[in-house]
Parts: C-alpha cells; structure tokens; sequence
C-alpha cells in the first residue's frame, strides 16, 4: 500500500530532514512540497526545497510558492539559528533555478491534489500554518478528505522557544495555527516542541549518521554546520531538558506519517491556540478538563520508537 504524503515546509535544515526521511522510506509517494515563509523568506524557501530535491535525484516532485506573510501581525525568522538562507548559508553553485517553481499557487495546488486523491493523503506540516489555513479558508471540505494531518508546531508545557510561551511555527503565525487546529477536524498528530526535546538523539548518533559516504551526507554536513555549532553554543545556557542530544524536529511528524507505529505514547485532548494574551499569543491550549466542549481531539505524541526513527534518520543519507 502506498502512502500519498504533501508537505508544507519552511525549508530550515530540519525540514530538509524531514524531506529526506520521506523521500528515502518505502512505500512513501511525496506528491508534492508546498513552500511558506517561516524559517526564512518564502523565496529561499522555495530555492531550498529545489536544493534537497536535486540532492536526492527527485526533482521531478513538484514544488509550489505559498505565503510570504502571516494572516496578521509581523513575520518572523530563524535565521541565527539555520542562517540566514535557511540552510546554513552553505555555497551551492548548482543550485536549481526559481524557473523549476510551480506556476500554480501552494494553496490551490494543496487543494486540487488532496480533491484528486480524496481519503488518500496525509498532510505534513513542518512550518508555519499560513497556506493550511488559507486553504481551509478556500476549500471547507479540504480536512474531511484527508487521511490525517501531521504537525510539528504548538507546545504543551508552555515552554517557547521563540517568545516566553510559543514555539516558532506557532508564533510565526497564531492565527494560522488557531485556524488549523479549530477547523481541520482529520486525524491530527502534534509533534510538539518540549516533546521533541525530551526524544533527543545522541551526539554520538549524529556522528555516524552524518559520517555515511553518500552525496546526501555529503549535502547534509555543508547545510547542517551552522545549526550545529548554534546548538552547540546555546546547549549550556539554554537547554532545558536533562540531558544533551540531537533534535530534528520535523523528521517527528514525518516519521510519524511514514509510520503510524512509530508513536508509542500519546494524550487524546482537544487543543487550540492562545492569540491574545500579552506573554501567551500563539501558545497552544491542550484542554485536558473538557472546558472547551470540542469533539474533535488531537494525538499528541509522547513517546516515540527511537530504535526506528534512528533507522529512518540513517536511510535518509544513504
């Protein structure tokens, strides 16, 4: 049985991969990669994603330019952490054109391919939620015809890593996210931040993961310098989770596509997302007492097979 993917990316080195894991693992067809602002420019954004793709000899999968901007308020980026380019400022002189790009839109596009596969498709978003959102907007039936939605975005414990509250894909676009999490009423599974966090994998993992003798490796240790050393730098100060260790944040929701039993662990609870508060806008809300009277709950992984993601993480860069 194959499984239809489309992803939604913000193409920092975690979302090229999440893109890599797809790409590498059987019976997984990526129908195509929807591009949104997030990480970086929408631009770069869609520059990166050409990247990977030529990469992995896939450049035949369609690419498609979404949002530049969040619904409201300002738009952020992460560029101290992936660079400026999004992945790691890295040289790449054979770098595929713009002219590779769509000319179709991501949202329209999101939403003639999961009409032309209905029931078919599950949806992984790594990025702010802005074309989701857009596209539920266009479309109302669009969640009903998906087989589920994967996200990496939201937090449980209040932990940010972008504002006090928030974690970055959230806070790049609350509204985007509020929207999604109200409206999508599919199978949805958060990949979360603090849960990443603690599902670290070891320096001594990334060692060898990165050490394969492969064109991919190869491309993955240009793109991933930068995050490392800014990881690296910021471990003592800044991590707050016992422990040190190798977070991909993505690969999660996209493992957790590709495998429904990756997911050993989760809480059922319905969520939705803080926009106003002065501390708390795009802080995700797990409503554990029912207070909210919302049919609709999310899977909010917990724990996770790591023996497997560390199988996937090694067949991405094989």
């Amino acid at each position: 049985m194959i499984k239809k993917l489309l992803v939604d990316v913000d193409c920092g080195v975690d979302d090229a991969q999440a893109i890599m894991l797809g790409l590498a693992a059987p019976n997984v067809e990526i129908l195509g990669i929807t591009c949104v602002h997030g990480n970086t420019t929408v631009e770069n954004v869609c520059k990166n994603t050409l990247r990977i793709l030529q990469a992995c000899n896939k450049l035949e999968i369609p690419v498609f330019r979404g949002a530049a901007k969040p619904i409201l308020g300002n738009t952020i980026d992460a560029g101290h952490f992936h660079g400026m380019d999004g992945l790691g400022d890295a040289p790449d002189p054979n770098a595929p054109g713009l002219d590779l790009v769509q000319k179709e839109g991501a949202v329209s596009a999101m939403i003639r391919i999961v009409n032309e596969n209905p029931g078919e498709v599950s949806l992984v978003a790594t990025a702010p939620l802005t074309n989701l959102a857009l596209a539920v907007r266009m479309d109302p039936s669009l969640p009903s015809k998906l087989r589920g939605l994967y996200i990496m975005g939201g937090n449980t414990e209040s932990r940010g890593n972008t504002t006090v509250c928030a974690e970055f894909n959230f806070a790049a676009d609350p509204e985007a996210a509020y929207i999604v999490l109200n409206e999508y009423q599919c199978p949805t599974y958060l990949a979360c931040w603090e849960f990443t966090c603690y599902s670290k994998l070891s320096w001594e993992f990334c060692d060898v993961w990165l050490a394969q003798d492969s064109q991919k490796a190869r491309f993955m240790r240009q793109i991933i310098r930068h995050s490392l050393e800014a990881s690296k730098s910021e471990r003592s100060e800044k991590e707050f989770v016992d422990g040190t260790g190798f977070i991909s944040c993505d690969s999660y929701a996209m493992a957790a596509a590709v495998d429904d039993s990756f997911i050993i662990e989760s809480d059922h609870y319905p969520v939705t997302v803080e926009l106003t508060g002065t501390h708390t806008r795009g802080m995700m809300v797990v409503d554990t007492l029912d207070h909210l009277k919302k049919t609709h709950k999310a899977v909010i992984m917990k724990k996770v097979d790591l023996g497997k993601f560390e199988q996937m993480m090694m067949a991405a860069l094989k």
